[in-house]
């Protein structure tokens, strides 16, 4: 484990108490939200409340299974990057980020493939993870054809990360698939949905997850479940075999509830085989990369240096 990012602590830590104080000032959302204010969350950026800047040089598609992806190719390709977004798989977009995986596009040569996967709660588990793994599917057969290249990569924020774990799980499981996806770049990611001790004794301050509102999340991804039933490998990975799996970077913010399941996941990757870097950035809260910070910056940049190197 590493941890990072100390020289800026103190930036780190007044931000979250801005968001903090920001956060207490709008009334806690409870239950599910009802059709318009969800319509209005969707279409504001994760963390912010305008909408997000779509670039032309972003494509919407839609490949095999009728699966709706946005995708960003580079002048020069190196390799393919399969990106699942963040927002608790309730919120996001694969248009969510248009500048910064058109970014990491060009400076990491990587082709970026976005799957807009479906929702919950209108397509609750195992939607979402569906359209995921049709999505690595169509890559592994169609990646030399369509971008040149079959060095693939995959990873993703918070919900995102999750799916990418899922995804490479679903391939090894159902299709014996291993050593197609190259390398896994995993942001502060929840692998036990029937809650890790970071997530049940982080409480209820208002940072941008706490322990109230990712139990609400995992109540509209699977909805009728309980935390045992919540244990099954095919939803937690962190309780699933790890064998087979490419190498990983893997980071989180000692401030994030999510803190337990990247340590966790973690030495269990690393135990099954494969390389791991744990990065722990120092102060940083639950989706801090969503934010202009400095610790932002370096991890944006850490992340093309990773992505652009690993798996050749």
């Amino acid at each position: 484990m590493t941890l990072t990012d100390e020289d800026c602590l103190a930036e780190t830590q007044a931000f979250n108490k801005q968001f903090e104080t920001a956060a207490a000032s709008r009334p806690a959302r409870e239950g599910t939200p009802d059709a318009a204010l969800l319509a209005t969350l969707r279409r504001n950026r994760l963390g912010g409340d305008t909408p997000p800047v779509r670039l032309p040089q972003g494509q919407d598609r839609v490949i095999e299974g009728g699966v709706k992806v946005r995708v960003f190719v580079p002048d020069h390709v190196e390799g393919v990057y399969l990106h699942f977004h963040g927002g608790g798989w309730v919120f996001g977009a694969a248009d969510g980020q248009d500048e910064r995986l058109w970014q990491l596009a060009e400076q990491a040569r990587l082709a970026v493939v976005s799957v807009d996967y479906r929702l919950a709660p209108e397509h609750p588990y195992p939607a979402g993870p569906d359209d995921c793994e049709a999505a690595a599917r169509w890559l592994v057969r169609h990646a030399a054809t369509e971008f040149g290249t079959q060095r693939l990569l995959t990873g993703g924020e918070s919900a995102g990360a999750h799916l990418s774990v899922v995804t490479l799980l679903r391939l090894r499981d159902r299709h014996g698939i291993t050593g197609a996806f190259r390398a896994a770049h995993l942001l502060f990611g929840p692998y036990d949905l029937s809650m890790t001790p970071s997530q049940r004794s982080f409480g209820s301050r208002r940072l941008l997850s706490n322990t109230d509102t990712l139990r609400r999340t995992y109540e509209l991804f699977t909805p009728g479940t309980g935390p045992e039933q919540r244990r099954d490998p095919e939803i937690s990975p962190l309780f699933a075999d790890l064998a087979g799996l490419p190498p990983a970077r893997i980071v989180v913010g000692t401030e994030d509830p999510l803190l337990d399941d990247s340590l966790f996941l973690a030495g269990r990757w690393q135990a099954a085989g494969a390389p791991v870097h744990l990065g722990v950035v120092a102060g940083a809260m639950h989706g801090f990369t969503l934010f202009p910070l400095t610790i932002t910056e370096r991890e944006l940049r850490r992340q093309r240096e990773f992505l652009s190197t690993t798996g050749r």
